[in-house]
């Protein structure tokens, strides 16, 4: 059975069950900052199960692609790792509980999928007796072939939900025989297969260690496709399955080399089939390659791979070739991989080319390392070395145990291993910094209410105070100086979301009451949850108030969303269908947009983008607010926003002609009532993120005001007309660099005069030629250029010179003639110990040298020791 049959039986079967199909999330997590990745079926849900959000339906199946890179090292050498899988799950929130999951998971996998009933083993808790009873009762499975753990089968992380499990094995190898007593770890691990995992949620895990029963029981249940089509495609390991054959096979032919010819070979077929597919998922969802975070994990996937490219004879950039072979995969199911092949390939193949450039300077670097090792007279490369070597530049440590040996350098293993060990550890500590998932509370569940927002038509509306919540509990009133939060039946305030920020203003109680509101959210119930605070009087719940926002400022906001709009449409337009947006806030005084981009962009692109948001606004399209089923928004071509839900009716603004998107924000009737639009700034906030802030109407003309007073100011200072200020800047600059060459001449005729009355200075230490001396007004080049000129005219000898650059800063630089390094004298182990002195350090080559300072009180000390350190060498 092919691996997409699969997939599709699952989510059909439950389907008739009664659960909703959910789209698999992206690998990069929404507003849930414990994650990395996302690493589990049920991560996407989470807000479901902790009682954050409530579901549309209680029931909900998945196909859910997913992320793992705590064993990286053993991808390739086991049957089962890899680094990304597709997590099938059938979840329940507060709905159906173990029974239902069990006899649903034996059905599926007997009559749907055809496993044979004598060879589907199980495990439960110890004290799950209900688990056992369905086990045994309903399903009719024999006692013997239900194993009993503690620890194994509870699932537990910490504060949060928690509960027993069970899971399901298959024998791979039911021609052994019968086992006595069934164990999952029987037989080295390698008989019994786990297929799936029914998690019972059924607990809270207290902060202080207690547990205590959920208000809603949760099924959380998981099954790995790819171990799955181990079981009926009947191979031995994931990698000969349907899911990774394609791209070992397309890499066998691109190295001319067989698969199962030899062990090495295929352990390298592994990696690389299983690295390019997180590759090409990763980046296909809005990650990208750099030296921190998720970035880290591609790039160093990526370099895996080719490496293991090296192993196979691969010498050229390969990688990118095998992304539309996983998009020929895959891309039925997940449809980006084919939309956006043509930029994964882009991003994939400019990585591996920087890769092999970082492959030629690492080796560059550990020649230079290796030089100053051999130079103290040393035979092993330091581990820290070894490491930085592999952490910062990615440079295999097997390639670096293989110049090494050439050279007759063995290398600390044991100081290396104890670095990335090191490492991992503060990756591990770090992901344990925020807590996973919240304690489940119903507070919000206990409040029945139908509330309708009224604020796309009114800015101020009658209303019906229908529940007040002061410090967690409900209550009937509040008074002056309360911090409360009120549900009204009908309200005007915006609850922040997609972007937009939350309406404020004021509710009143006729004459005798008045709430300032600060804050709207979006309650679990879906409803407007106001925060707010009571200025005077007093507020009843049932009340019959005036609510009103702050008419001026949903004005702003409106004119900045609908721009945002424009600026997403204008973006593609200049910089491609790669961009996506990754994040936005649309404020009263500026909107913040962040998208997908690999470059920063360019002032004619900036330029282009500006221009082509205001054409809209002069043209004054229409601004059209429908609401449709979703299916006919997608035929319109509207475009869903970053880590928005929707359902089946959709609200679409469509802006002329131009722009059109799924969006429950506030907009401009016409896009003339922007006004103005104007980039303020372009960042970067992360590796392929980039930002944009700008500003509409009357923001935008004050910006243009205050930008033409600051030109104002400078033509007068530089006494020039604002239209002549570009060639008046042009003569200063040509001034200021003629006149920098003048003085850089005479500071090396200075220095070649200084250098010939040092030379009369040098003294001698133990018959080695000296000089230690103090040049004021030199900086560190000057000083560097002195001790080198110095050093290529005498045959012999060690020069220190020092220089304090300001009142807190020191600089020292010790040149050494090539025939003292024999005799162990090097020039960064001497300013290194001259440097401390003044509270400094530094190093260099051993044969020029240079180091910082902070006591500038003890230069003439410094300098005055050199000698007697120089001395200890000899």
């Amino acid at each position: 059975m092919k691996s997409s049959e699969i997939r599709n039986r699952w989510l059909k079967f439950f389907e008739s069950k009664g659960h909703e199909i959910v789209p698999s999330a992206s690998l990069v997590p929404y507003n849930d900052p414990s994650l990395l990745w996302i690493n589990a079926g049920m991560a996407p849900l989470k807000k479901f199960f902790d009682g954050s959000e409530i579901p549309r339906n209680p029931r909900m199946t998945n196909s859910q692609k997913c992320i793992r890179t705590n064993d990286i090292e053993n991808v390739g050498k086991t049957a089962r790792h890899q680094t990304m899988f597709e997590m099938l799950g059938n979840f329940s929130i507060g709905d159906y509980f173990k029974k239902e999951a069990i006899h649903w998971a034996w059905e599926f996998a007997t009559a749907e999928l055809g496993f044979d009933k004598e060879r589907i083993y199980v495990t439960i808790h110890t004290e799950d007796e209900e688990a056992f009873g369905y086990w045994t009762n309903d399903i009719g499975l024999p006692a013997e072939r239900i194993a009993r753990t503690e620890e194994d089968n509870f699932w537990d992380i910490g504060e949060g939900p928690c509960g027993p499990c069970s899971e399901l094995f298959y024998d791979l190898k039911p021609e052994m025989g019968k086992d006595d007593v069934f164990h999952p770890d029987n037989h080295d691990g390698n008989r019994y297969l786990e297929f799936w995992n029914l998690v019972f949620t059924q607990f809270n895990h207290n902060a202080d260690g207690s547990y205590n029963e959920l208000p809603k029981k949760n099924i959380d249940t998981g099954s790995g496709l790819e171990r799955l089509c181990l079981i009926l495609q009947g191979v031995e390991t994931n990698f000969d399955t349907d899911l990774f054959q394609p791209i070992i096979q397309e890499t066998a032919r691109l190295a001319g080399k067989a698969y199962h010819e030899k062990a090495e070979w295929d352990v390298a077929f592994k990696v690389i089939a299983d690295h390019i597919r997180t590759v090409a998922f990763s980046i296909g969802d809005g990650a990208l390659p750099s030296n921190e975070g998720r970035g880290y994990v591609i790039r160093r996937l990526l370099r895996r791979a080719v490496r293991c490219g090296k192993v196979l004879g691969i010498e050229k950039p390969f990688m990118y070739t095998l992304v539309s072979v996983v998009g020929e995969i895959m891309g039925e199911h997940y449809p980006e991989l084919v939309q956006k092949r043509e930029f994964i390939e882009r991003v994939v193949k400019a990585e591996e080319e920087r890769f092999h450039v970082t492959l030629a300077d690492g080796e560059n670097l550990l020649a230079e390392v290796l030089e100053r090792v051999k130079g103290e007279g040393n035979h092993v490369l330091p581990g820290d070395q070894a490491f930085r070597l592999y952490d910062t530049y990615g440079f295999p440590i097997d390639l670096t145990e293989d110049i090494c040996a050439e050279q007759g350098i063995a290398i600390d293993r044991e100081g290396f291993e104890r670095a990335l060990n090191e490492q991992r550890e503060r990756a591990r500590a770090a992901r344990k910094d925020v807590a996973s998932m919240a304690v489940q509370t119903n507070l919000y569940d206990e409040i029945n209410i139908n509330s309708d927002f009224v604020g796309y038509d009114e800015m101020a509306a009658p209303a019906t105070v229908l529940a007040l919540i002061k410090d967690g509990e409900i209550v009937t009133e509040a008074h002056e100086g309360d911090e409360i939060e009120l549900f009204l039946d009908r309200t005007p305030f915006y609850a922040e979301s997609g972007g937009q920020v939350a309406d404020i203003g004021l509710i009143t109680v006729g004459e005798s009451a008045i709430v300032q509101v600060t804050d709207v959210q979006k309650a679990p119930n879906g409803h407007n949850l106001h925060r707010a605070k009571v200025l005077s009087g007093t507020v009843a719940a049932l009340a019959t108030v005036e609510a009103s926002i702050d008419h001026e400022r949903r004005v702003s906001i409106t004119r900045n969303h609908t721009a945002t709009h424009l600026l997403h449409k204008a973006l593609r337009e200049v910089l491609g269908d790669h961009v996506a947006q990754a994040g936005s806030l649309v404020g009263p005084d500026r909107l913040r947009f962040d998208f997908s981009h690999l470059a920063g962009m360019t002032p004619e692109e900036m330029a282009t983008v500006e221009r082509k948001v205001n054409e809209q606004i002069w043209a004054n399209e229409g601004v059209e607010i429908r609401e449709m089923n979703i299916d006919d928004a997608k035929k319109l071509g509207a475009m869903a926003l970053f880590g928005e839900k929707y359902g089946d009716v959709v609200r679409v603004v469509k802006a002329g002609d131009y722009s059109t998107e799924l969006c429950g924000g506030c907009h401009v009737r016409s896009t003339g009532e922007i006004g103005l639009f104007k980039l303020l700034s372009e960042s970067s906030i992360g590796a392929g993120v980039r930002r944009l802030e700008a500003v509409t109407g009357k923001g935008a003309y004050e910006f243009v005001v205050s930008q033409e007073r600051l030109l104002q100011e400078a033509a007068g200072k530089l006494r020039a007309n604002v239209n002549d200020l570009p060639n008046r800047i042009d003569h200063l600059q040509a001034n200021i660099k003629d006149l920098s060459k003048e003085i850089d001449g005479l500071k090396g005729k200075l220095a070649a005069g200084e250098v010939g009355n040092l030379l009369g200075k040098m003294t001698d230490v133990s018959g080695v030629p000296f000089l230690a001396a103090k040049l004021d007004g030199v900086d560190m080049d000057g000083l560097r250029g002195i001790a080198d000129d110095m050093k290529n005219r005498i045959e012999s000898g060690v020069i220190v010179l020092g220089a304090a650059q300001g009142e807190d800063k020191v600089s020292f630089v010790v040149a050494v003639t090539k025939d003292l390094n024999g005799r162990g004298i090097q020039a960064g182990k001497i300013v290194k110990e001259v440097a401390a002195i003044t509270g400094g350090g530094g190093g260099g080559r051993p044969e020029l040298a240079q180091a910082g300072g902070k006591d500038v009180s003890k230069l003439q000390e410094a300098l005055d020791q050199a000698s007697a350190i120089l001395a200890s060498m000899l």
